[in-house]
């Protein structure tokens, strides 16, 4: 699977593992691997199973296996088509959102997976989950509503748009779930993921646009109510008194001065999207990150 930007001509995302992402797949691979050895060299399967796996009921007794379940696979096949999507989907997203942002979708998509599951299969105390299929769905549903229009190419053959691909997931896989003919296959978890994944990214506490605010900067910014600013202009920014004074202050005297710092705005936007084409989304710096986010909450607010 690979994407390619159709705006920018080149590869998306630089083809790196991002800091989460590699800590990701070590995880899943790791636990993987002492798990294959608990259970077909030790033979501890059923007790290994018991105390990590995501049941209805189980839950209520073991709450760790909320996020635990989603570290754990049965074949190799399970977790390569887990360990590939992060892989694919996983970088973009870290690298537009911060690593703490991203790693909070990550568990959160995974854990309301879990839940909405169990949902369904709460009165079945038999039933359990495992896999990080429900937070990789989350991943994927994430992609397709930031860049709806990348073209991605399965198998590297065939190109389709990410809001078609990720779209026709869903749809199979809620006409499977209706069907009760999933074989074994959490399809609810999955729909579980994608649904908590876009009502999280529709929430106020959605990750940023582009990237985290570093936290001296948090601190060190002023309070809105109390200062009129002008971002990125250069110029100090004066204390706002009333509503009254702010507007008796911008007179036509001072709009070519405005007019300016509108403009240097816009030409800096330019140049960072600019970078963002040549170079991808990895080479900005925090502070272009946060000119990124704080101009489209402007523009979105006006």
């Amino acid at each position: 699977m690979a994407y390619r930007d159709s705006y920018a001509g080149g590869g998306f995302g630089g083809g790196a593992a991002t800091p989460w992402v590699k800590r990701l797949l070590i995880a899943n691979a790791a636990v993987f691997v002492v798990a294959f050895i608990l259970a077909d060299v030790l033979g501890y399967g059923r007790q290994v199973l018991d105390l990590v796996a995501f049941g209805p009921t189980r839950f209520i007794t073991r709450p760790w296996t909320l996020l635990t379940y989603a570290f754990v696979h049965l074949g190799i096949g399970h977790i390569l088509g887990n360990l590939l999507v992060l892989f694919f989907f996983g970088p973009p997203l870290e690298e537009r959102w911060g690593s703490r942002a991203f790693i909070k979708f990550y568990l959160v998509s995974a854990a309301g997976a879990a839940l909405f599951s169990a949902l369904f299969y709460f009165w079945d105390p038999a039933n359990w989950i495992i896999g990080a299929s429900g937070a990789t769905f989350g991943l994927m549903l994430a992609f397709a509503m930031i860049w709806p229009e990348m073209e991605i190419h399965v198998w590297g053959i065939f190109p389709i748009k990410a809001k078609w691909l990720v779209g026709i997931m869903a749809f199979v896989e809620l006409l499977i779930a209706a069907s009760g003919s999933s074989g074994g296959v959490a399809t609810l978890a999955h729909l579980g993921g994608m649904l908590t994944a876009f009502l999280y990214l529709k929430s106020p506490w959605a990750p940023p646009a582009w990237g985290e605010v570093p936290a001296f900067a948090r601190k060190n910014q002023p309070k809105r109510g109390a200062m009129a600013l002008v971002p990125w202009s250069g110029k100090k920014p004066e204390p706002a008194r009333t509503q009254a004074a702010t507007a008796t202050q911008v007179r036509p005297a001072n709009k070519k001065a405005v007019a300016a710092a509108e403009r240097e705005l816009l030409d800096d936007v330019d140049r960072i999207l600019d970078k963002i084409s040549s170079k991808g989304l990895g080479s900005l710096t925090d502070e272009e990150r946060k000119r990124l986010d704080e101009v489209s909450r402007r523009y979105r607010t006006n």
